[in-house]
């Protein structure tokens, strides 16, 4: 069983959290202005790294809070977690 470290709550299990994509990305300023071609990359098109990847997890059966982690694809190994808006991270 993979333990994540929700930032309010500590570790818990895999279970209770769910994935919430890729960290970071930014809305079109102008949408409407967009192609049909631009809108559907900024919808669907994600980096797939293989490595250091920053992600949104949510804590669905605990807290309910969102939070940043870094996580290694390589290993499924989470490197640090962090509180959306707050300065610094937490190791795990």
């Amino acid at each position: 069983m993979l333990v994540i470290r929700c930032p309010w709550c500590g570790e818990r299990a895999e279970s209770e959290f769910n994935f919430g994509g890729q960290a970071g990305i930014e809305r079109p300023a102008n949408p409407e202005h967009l192609s049909d071609e631009q809108w559907g990359d900024y919808l669907f098109m994600r980096k797939n790294p293989l490595g250091i990847h920053r992600e949104q997890w949510v804590h669905t059966h605990g807290c309910r809070r969102w939070f940043l982690a870094e996580r290694d694809t390589r290993h499924y190994q989470f490197k640090s977690v962090e509180k959306i808006g707050a300065p610094g991270k937490e190791q795990t």
